[in-house]
């Protein structure tokens, strides 16, 4: 069980500049392109292999409070198309938080196909390597569906490790268990990319209007 204060009103002072606070997020922020994304899917026949080309935007965002939580985090926007095409073929919006006191990171993701979810994890500020899970009928780190997704393609788990490079590039893989009627076995539909910086971050608003005065 959480060892939570006993106040719950009082909020701390955070410091203005959230890039220098991002903990294990130090190094994600900016604009990213991964043109070797691998994507396995289910299909009636059997699973599909999908080459994909993938465009991230990270950019912080002023410090957040619940009280004395204290969050500092990434708004990230992904849009993902097939070679030679221009049809979105996945988008996906939601945060990156770091809770500095207790080690706790969070995603949220949401998909315009009816979906949304919480994944959450425990790391270190110096991480190279990190992974969230969320999970079906949770409160706390859940997943919730639209009616057809929760009958047709039922989520019951997802999984996401990130891992930054030397090189200054970091790369996901992730995996969504999903349910099927009729197929026995859970499917693990999977996907992978390695994401090199195109742009830098824009500051958040209160650093931006620290660096004015």
């Amino acid at each position: 069980m959480e060892n939570f204060p006993k106040d719950i009103y009082t909020e701390p002072t955070p410091d203005v500049n959230t890039l220098a606070n991002l903990g294990p997020f130090t190094g994600m922020a900016g604009i990213w392109t991964g043109r070797r994304g691998l994507d396995v899917n289910p299909k009636a026949d059997g699973p599909e292999k999908q080459a994909f080309i993938e465009h991230m935007e990270l950019q912080p965002i002023d410090a957040q409070t619940n009280g004395p939580q204290l969050f500092y985090g990434l708004r990230y926007h992904t849009r993902i198309v097939k070679p030679d095409d221009v049809e979105t073929f996945h988008d996906q919006v939601g945060y990156w938080l770091w809770e500095p006191a207790t080690g706790n990171i969070i995603l949220t993701l949401s998909i315009p196909r009816g979906q949304t979810a919480m994944a959450t994890g425990k790391t270190t500020a110096d991480a190279t390597s990190f992974t969230l899970k969320a999970v079906r009928g949770s409160t706390v780190n859940g997943i919730s569906s639209n009616p057809f997704l929760e009958h047709a393609f039922r989520t019951d788990a997802y999984t996401i490790t990130v891992t930054k490079h030397a090189d200054g590039s970091w790369s996901y893989e992730q995996e969504t268990t999903l349910a099927i009627p009729g197929q026995s076995e859970p499917f693990a539909h999977t996907d992978r990319n390695t994401l090199h910086k195109i742009g830098e971050p824009t500051p958040n608003p209160t650093a931006r209007a620290a660096l004015e005065i």
